[in-house]
C-alpha cells in the first residue's frame, strides 16, 4: 500500500494496524498536504450495519472541534475500499515512549502532562456523547487512536 495512490491521496508511511483498519500517513495530492488515513477492514465495509454504525461514528467525530482531538476530513470509498481521511498529527507512539523510559522512568510532570491531554479529549468527546468502539494500543503522541476517533497530544 505504501506508494501507491487512491483517489487523491498517496499513501507515504504506515502508521499502525489493529482491529479497526490500517491507518496510514498520505499526501492529499490535490491540497498538498499530509493527511492519516484510516481504512477500513473489508468484513467491515461489506457488512452494511457495522459499515452504518461507523459512518455515524465518523460524523459525530467529525463535529469534534478541539485542541486534542485530530479533525476528521471526510469518508472517502473506491470500489474496493472504505477509508477516514483526518488531520495527521506527527508524533511518536505512547507506548514507545513508556518503553524508552522503563529507567529511568517518565517523570511525573510528564505522565500528568499526557494524561491530561489524553482526558481533555475523552472529555469532549463525552461532552458530545461519541461512542468509542475500540480503544486501540497504537497510541501516538500526536496521534491518539480511539477506534476511529483521534486525540492530539503536545509534547511539550
Amino acid at each position: 500500500m505504501v506508494g501507491d495512490t487512491i483517489l487523491h491521496y498517496r499513501a507515504t508511511e504506515e502508521l499502525g494496524r489493529g482491529g479497526m483498519g490500517v491507518v496510514y500517513k498520505a499526501t492529499d495530492t490535490e491540497l498538498k498536504r499530509e493527511v492519516a488515513i484510516k481504512f477500513l477492514p473489508r468484513f467491515i465495509s461489506a457488512n452494511q450495519e457495522v459499515r452504518q454504525r461507523f459512518e455515524i461514528e465518523a460524523q459525530a467525530a467529525a463535529a469534534l472541534n478541539h485542541q486534542n482531538a485530530a479533525t476528521i476530513y471526510s469518508i472517502e470509498e473506491t470500489s474496493n475500499e472504505v477509508f477516514i481521511v483526518m488531520e495527521y498529527i506527527g508524533g511518536k507512539e505512547l507506548k514507545k515512549i513508556i518503553e524508552a523510559h522503563r529507567n529511568p522512568l517518565l517523570s511525573t510532570e510528564e505522565v500528568a502532562n499526557y494524561a491530561r491531554q489524553i482526558a481533555e479529549g475523552l472529555k469532549v468527546a463525552h461532552a458530545s456523547v461519541f461512542y468509542f468502539s475500540e480503544f486501540e494500543e497504537s497510541v501516538r503522541c500526536g496521534l491518539d487512536c480511539f477506534g476511529n476517533f483521534s486525540l492530539g497530544i503536545d509534547l511539550k
